[in-house]
């Protein structure tokens, strides 16, 4: 069981996993013109070539931060339960019990 303050680390493969869901996601908000937060939308899908911020760029960018964050942070909270889920079979696995304790 874990405790408000563990941390539980989606270290997904970015081009086999996470990447498609980004990009699947995008395109069923534009298309669908959902509501994210506060009334705004998905820009228009063209702006993935315009905007350096775009979501998709974004995941791409980001993709080895957390690499460097949680070890990092392991270091300075050495109490810290940290379970680290590196494919969807661990996902389901960890969610069905059977990964109840830290996988560093």
């Amino acid at each position: 069981m874990l405790a408000p303050d563990d941390l539980v680390w989606l270290d997904l493969p970015i081009f086999r996993t996470t990447l498609p869901r980004v990009i699947r996601r995008t395109i069923r908000r534009v298309v669908r013109r959902e509501e994210l937060w506060n009334g705004s939308v998905e820009a228009p899908l063209h702006t993935f070539f315009t905007d350096r911020d775009h979501v998709v760029k974004w995941a791409i960018a980001t993709r080895h931060k957390y690499a460097v964050e949680v070890p990092s942070l392991e270091a300075r909270h050495p109490n810290l339960v940290i379970v680290r889920l590196r494919s969807q079979r661990e996902v389901g696995r960890w969610l069905a019990g059977a990964l109840a304790t830290s996988t560093h």
